[in-house]
């Protein structure tokens, strides 16, 4: 990998670094080390990456903050791209709004507000940001990305640009195109939003960090909902019905406050919340015959 490094830099890729741990970089505070790591601060220096790591043949994985995101106490085999700053441009035209990649998606929702545009109040719970939260097709309080969404542009595994209509980005609930046909990110999208009264647009925005802040545990390190929800029924509802919160494996635990979150108490492995998702799982099936499919990404490899 000093090879690919020492090329990267000379292409003028500067944050590259070897052995990087990822529990620097992932919001449940977890994770082994990315054999390379790049923190591309533009698209020329991101197409450079992929180019390289393409004629290489490196695998590589893109991350943005971090959350919804579970890296194995093993850590990655091969590169981890970060795309965070540098890929926050932003550009509003009436009612379209263009934004980076690597626009939180908080800030975004927080600053559209004011402007008086409606259609991204939901965003104001998902932690992550532009880019992964259409990756996933985020969503909260009865809306989605794909609600929205315009357009996205995303490099491919070659560093080549497509720029993706919303029809064509395969969307359905907390998927999209890019988790299993096209491996690709996301460097920048278009969303159509809406006029509406900016008083009534920042009371709905507050009403939901609100809720967010009084029902999830945010003082801890997590990475948001673990589980997706499964018809007609809340993740959450079912864990808290099963009588497991508040369950403790190593530094992992059931919030008391929220079921469907697993919180780092402060000493957590990543082992210690896979086993803990692979034991609420086993305990829901088993109370309800209802099968709960995890929303976090889980990466790399096990521990030797």
């Amino acid at each position: 990998m000093q090879q690919v490094l020492d090329e990267l830099l000379q292409l003028g890729v500067r944050d590259v670094r070897l052995e990087e741990p990822l529990s620097r970089h992932t919001t449940w505070k977890v994770g082994g080390p990315a054999d390379l790591f790049v923190h591309p601060r533009t698209e020329e220096e991101l197409q450079n990456t992929i180019s390289v790591l393409h004629q290489r043949t490196i695998p590589w994985i893109a991350i943005g903050r971090g959350s919804n995101l579970l890296v194995r106490d093993g850590g990655i085999r091969g590169a981890v791209i970060k795309i965070s700053d540098g890929f926050d441009q932003l550009a509003i035209d009436g009612t379209r709004l263009t934004v980076g990649g690597g626009y939180s998606m908080v800030r975004l929702a927080t600053y559209v507000a004011r402007q008086g545009l409606a259609g991204l109040e939901f965003a104001g719970g998902v932690p992550g940001n532009v880019g992964g939260a259409v990756y996933m097709n985020a969503g909260a309080h009865g809306s989605e990305i794909s609600a929205i969404l315009e357009s996205a542009v995303i490099l491919d595994e070659t560093g080549r640009k497509h720029t993706l209509e919303k029809d064509e980005m395969n969307f359905s609930y907390r998927t999209s195109i890019l988790q299993n046909e096209l491996h690709g990110i996301v460097t920048a999208a278009t969303f159509q939003l809406s006029e509406g009264n900016r008083t009534e647009i920042t009371d709905r925005l507050s009403r939901f960090k609100n809720r967010r802040r009084e029902t999830q545990p945010l003082q801890h390190p997590c990475a948001g909902s673990v589980f997706r929800n499964p018809p007609h029924t809340h993740a959450g509802k079912l864990i808290e019905e099963a009588g497991l919160k508040g369950y403790q494996i190593g530094g992992a635990q059931i919030s008391e406050l929220h079921g469907n979150f697993i919180i780092n108490c402060g000493d957590a492995k990543a082992d210690d919340i896979q086993e803990m998702i692979n034991f609420i799982k086993k305990e829901i099936y088993k109370r309800t015959q209802i099968e709960l499919i995890p929303e976090v990404k889980m990466i790399g490899e096990e521990k030797k």
